[in-house]
């Protein structure tokens, strides 16, 4: 298991990637969070794992991947928000690591074993129950509630120029992004250099070129799984005025670490851009902002309007009733549900009838609760092994 990390993260940034194992060495759920690439190497053999309708996945499908972001039409949306390892597959794929991120999650979100299986529970009584009314319906601000709607509402009141001064320092009359080891490092000459060629030459075929004008740029560093793969934020002109800035997000696109455990035949994607590019888009009922595929000189990326890791509801049931939990984990199951309805029929996805179908014949669920328990715990002996490791220098830079 050890060389199978350090095959797959090799090559990657090393600063960042030093940041990304000492954040999996903090808990069992962060280690599942950067360790996808094992989750399906150890997938159980049950039926439900095959026989499942093929449906459009996220593929990395946990607690901390659903998030609010602006769509293209300006407004404040709760969805799915990573397809790094999206691809084609049996929908009970993101299911099974999705309820595993709640057992996995518990002890961190201060949750009992029991509070645990009864939030398993609600996602699959809410997914299933979504899935039979057969009906893709979406998360925004007046159709939300608790904790979801409260973070869309905090999203629609906060103000540019204060974000961007979250973001960013001012140096005289010029704002620059801040540069502070926790969110943002500073990129080589080389590497500015290529994202300001490459935004020049995209900005020539946007309606407004001079929105993308580059004030400044540098590596960004955000999530877990792909700490270390190229990513950038830029601070473009925007509307112009240091309030009418902008901040975007430009990330490399690798393949999904799923493909080796498929059976199912993929579409043929031009770029592995294009490929979490278009899954997006048909998961999401109205697509994040500046959302596009693109080509560095050095391969693929995805370019989007820069989605804060704050923008993200907190789970800890330290802080959060139960009730509260069980909405936010409810609200969740129906996304999942509306999002495999919304993408179905498409390049070998099952149809609409057989997700309904599926949603009503239940008695797979089971199967899978007790699927995600053992999963969990495949998790957990993993993570120790990778602690043990990491304490004992093999994860080094």
């Amino acid at each position: 298991m050890i060389h199978q990390i350090q095959a797959f993260n090799a090559g990657r940034d090393p600063e960042r990637l030093k940041i990304k194992y000492s954040k999996m060495r903090s808990n069992a759920f962060v280690f599942m969070r950067g360790s996808c690439h094992l989750f399906y190497g150890q997938l159980p053999d049950e039926s439900i794992f095959k026989s499942a309708p093929l449906t459009w996945v996220c593929g990395d499908l946990h607690l901390e991947n659903f998030g609010s972001y602006k769509g293209d039409n300006r407004l404040a949306y709760f969805d799915v928000n990573d397809f790094d390892e999206s691809v084609l597959a049996p929908a009970s794929w993101d299911l099974l690591r999705m309820l595993t991120s709640i057992w996995v999650g518990a002890e961190s979100l201060s949750l009992s074993r029991s509070e645990a299986a009864t939030l398993c529970k609600v996602f699959l009584e809410s997914y299933c129950d979504s899935l039979a009314h057969g009906k893709a319906y979406w998360v925004e601000r007046d159709t939300s509630q608790g904790l979801i709607g409260q973070l869309l509402d905090e999203l629609r009141s906060r103000e540019r120029g204060d974000f961007l001064d979250s973001r960013t320092q001012t140096k005289g009359k010029k704002r620059l992004i801040l540069i502070d080891g926790k969110k943002a490092l500073e990129p080589s000459k080389k590497q500015r250099a290529s994202v300001e060629d490459f935004l020049a030459v995209f900005a020539k075929t946007q309606t407004n070129p001079d929105f993308y004008e580059v004030r400044d740029v540098a590596r960004r560093i955000a999530g877990t799984g792909s700490l270390g793969v190229e990513r950038y934020v830029i601070l473009v002109k925007g509307k112009g005025g240091n309030d009418g800035n902008y901040l975007l997000d430009l990330k490399q696109s690798l393949p999904s670490s799923l493909v080796p455990y498929l059976s199912t035949k993929q579409p043929k994607w031009e770029t592995h851009a294009h490929r979490g590019v278009a899954i997006q888009r048909r998961f999401q009922a109205v697509s994040m902002a500046f959302l596009h595929p693109v080509h560095l000189d050095n391969g693929p990326y995805v370019l989007r309007d820069l989605q804060p890791s704050e923008d993200r509801i907190s789970l800890d049931h330290a802080c959060q009733s139960i009730d509260a939990l069980k909405q936010s984990i409810q609200t969740m199951g129906k996304i999942v549900a509306w999002s495999q309805l919304r993408s179905s029929g498409r390049e070998g996805s099952a149809i609409s009838d057989e997700l309904i179908s599926f949603g009503q014949h239940t008695d797979w669920c089971e199967q899978l609760l007790a699927a995600s328990e053992a999963c969990a715990q495949q998790v957990e002996e993993d993570s120790n092994t990778f602690n043990a490791a990491f304490d004992d220098g093999a994860f080094r830079q």
